[in-house]
Parts: C-alpha cells; sequence; structure tokens
C-alpha cells in the first residue's frame, strides 16, 4: 500500500492495511499491529505524526473489538 506523506493516515487505512497482515502472514491482531508499528512507525510514536499515531491505535482498538465478538 502507497503511503501519501501530505496529510495524516486515516483509521480505515489501519484497519485494512493491519487486516491484510493479519491474511499475508496468518498472524493475530496483536501480531499485525507489532508488524504495522514497525514497518510504518519503525518503533517510534512520532514518526508520522500525532494525528496518525491516533488513527492507529483506534483502528488497533475497533480491529481488536471485531475479532472479540
Amino acid at each position: 500500500m502507497t503511503i501519501n506523506h501530505a496529510g495524516s493516515l486515516e483509521k480505515e487505512y489501519f484497519i485494512s492495511y493491519m487486516k491484510l497482515v493479519m491474511n499475508a502472514f496468518g498472524c493475530s491482531i496483536e501480531e499485525a499491529k507489532d508488524k504495522t508499528f514497525e514497518r510504518l512507525f519503525h518503533f517510534r510514536e512520532n514518526e508520522m505524526g500525532h494525528e496518525t499515531y491516533t488513527q492507529f491505535l483506534l483502528a488497533y482498538q475497533e480491529l481488536t473489538k471485531l475479532v472479540n465478538d
């Protein structure tokens, strides 16, 4: 997936990205979160800005709810 660095990424982007990671690697939501954090944020919360990181966390929370329901 291509990232446009002009603005913050939305929650929906991260939901799609983490679902793709889960499907591609056959991993759990927690592992997908870790891989996404590593690949996109390089283990730094401020790598892509505060708003983007907040959207990432919201996406993780929403996916966790979907998986657990």
